[in-house]
């Protein structure tokens, strides 16, 4: 009777059982039906196993960039936490170099990528650039418009809080684009909801800011916020793809680092999806801007965008994971202008920069003014202030809006890093140069809408009712 291999010889040649024993042994089994040797039929099952692991890089092995320094002592802490952070980061194996900028703050369970951190890879990994794919900024500029005029438009036309606007004002994307939603099997089960949050701009630290251009004068509209809920959900697809590769690759690397090789068609399908979630999320800046110009029936005269939470490849292959960084290299997309936005808070101007291709910052610049606290400590470091009291004192002199009514303080200005020190550290490290500023008159955010949420209104009314 001709020998067999089974799954045990492979078990006890020092090989762990997995999915490839089965092509395995079909070829070691033909092998031996042919007449070869144990060891031509062993060989021939080793051809269909996998990789070795790929491990860990060495501690401190592949340095990054620092562009940031410290004023105060919660600067100090904020820095060293997401120093330390990086320097777990960057064992993961396929990252060649990392920075971080002068917003960085830290984001996560030590080795996450910080806020106002970047790296270049040889993958692509989605808990690098975040749920919030395409995070971004707009900017259109109105001549001739009244900034309150303009401020009173855009509130009655966007969109704040969670889910999308409801149905019978529900704004529909390009038709082009929805089909392109439909045909990719990454996107298409959310063609409803690319809908229904089409022209909305969430929670956070997303807003509409109207101001004034110093240079000119002029009347403008920046908006910021996402992908919403389509990027959210694409995210969590990627997150679950490079997962498997993980598992199977390199299971000493971190979750939230898990890659997806870019050569594969898990790869290829992904980076596409991402694409097109860029082009929903600046149609629907574009939408709400056009929406705000037909209710003052005004004309447009200028208007680019940027997001600063994405993946750019460049031309030496390697992909680009900005998390809270504006790219500053040139041709960093098909649609890109050479001026980028970075807003410091609602108090301050939003910066209208040019990029300067720093190395030393993996040609990136900071994509705001970032955070020493978490919002949770913003809170508890002002316990015992009214939050009126402490709305007024910041936002004196300008018409600082919530959406839902209700002041959410972990979005003023005293919750981010100083504006002036931000800005003196984009001009210290080179990243990008300040050409012009839109002048801030009043803003638009979320606000606290969790204190009215639905669920809990109706536990406050089961209380009263009790």
């Amino acid at each position: 009777m001709a020998k067999v291999m089974s799954g045990q010889d492979l078990i006890d040649a020092g090989h762990r059982q997995g999915r490839w024993f089965a092509a395995a042994l079909v070829a070691a089994n033909r092998v031996l039906e042919d007449g070869g040797t144990d060891a031509a039929a062993l060989e021939a099952a080793l051809a269909h196993a996998p990789a070795p692991a790929v491990p860990l890089r060495g501690a401190g092995e592949r340095a990054f960039f620092v562009n940031i320094e410290a004023e105060t002592p919660e600067e100090i802490t904020n820095i060293e936490s997401v120093a330390s952070s990086m320097r777990e980061l960057m064992r993961t194996p396929v990252l060649r170099a990392g920075a971080i900028m002068p917003d960085a703050c830290p984001a996560g369970p030590p080795g996450t990528i910080p806020v106002g951190g970047v790296v270049a890879s040889e993958a692509i990994h989605p808990g690098m650039h975040s749920a919030d794919i395409c995070c971004s900024l707009a900017i259109s500029v109105f001549p001739g418009v009244d900034p309150a005029a303009l401020l009173d438009a855009v509130h009655a036309v966007t969109h704040f809080g969670p889910g999308g606007r409801a149905r019978g004002t529900q704004i529909r994307p390009p038709d082009e684009l929805m089909a392109r939603f439909a045909a990719h099997p990454l996107l298409a089960a959310d063609t409803s909801l690319a809908i229904e949050q089409f022209a909305t701009q969430g929670d956070g630290n997303h807003f509409a800011f109207v101001g004034t251009i110093r240079s000119s004068g002029e009347t403008a509209l920046v908006t910021h916020h996402g992908s919403r809920g389509p990027g959210a959900r694409l995210y969590d697809r990627g997150m679950k793809i490079a997962e498997g590769f993980r598992r199977q690759l390199s299971p000493e690397t971190l979750p939230q680092n898990a890659w997806i090789p870019a050569d594969t068609v898990e790869g290829e399908s992904y980076f596409d999806a991402l694409q097109l979630i860029r082009a929903w999320t600046k149609a629907s800046h574009v939408a709400l801007h056009d929406l705000a110009a037909d209710r003052l029936a005004a004309t447009v005269s200028d208007r680019f965008w940027n997001e600063h939470n994405f993946v750019f490849r460049k031309t030496d292959g390697l992909f680009y994971h900005g998390k809270g960084a504006t790219p500053a290299f040139a041709g960093f997309a098909e649609d890109a202008t050479d001026l980028t936005l970075i807003p410091l808070n609602m108090a301050e101007p939003v910066l209208i920069v040019r990029g300067k291709d720093a190395p030393n910052a993996l040609g990136f610049s900071p994509h705001g003014a970032g955070r020493n606290f978490s919002r949770g400590q913003h809170r508890r470091r002002n316990a015992g202030r009214p939050d009126a009291e402490i709305f007024a004192e910041e936002t004196a002199g300008i018409d600082a809006r919530f959406f839902c009514g209700v002041a959410d303080i972990s979005e003023l200005p005293s919750a981010y890093k100083s504006a002036r020190a931000v800005r003196a550290q984009i001009e210290r490290f080179g990243l990008a140069e300040v050409v012009d500023e839109v002048v801030p008159y009043g803003s638009i955010m979320a606000g606290n809408w969790m204190s009215n949420a639905p669920w809990r209104r109706r536990k406050t009314r089961d209380a009263s009712a009790g």
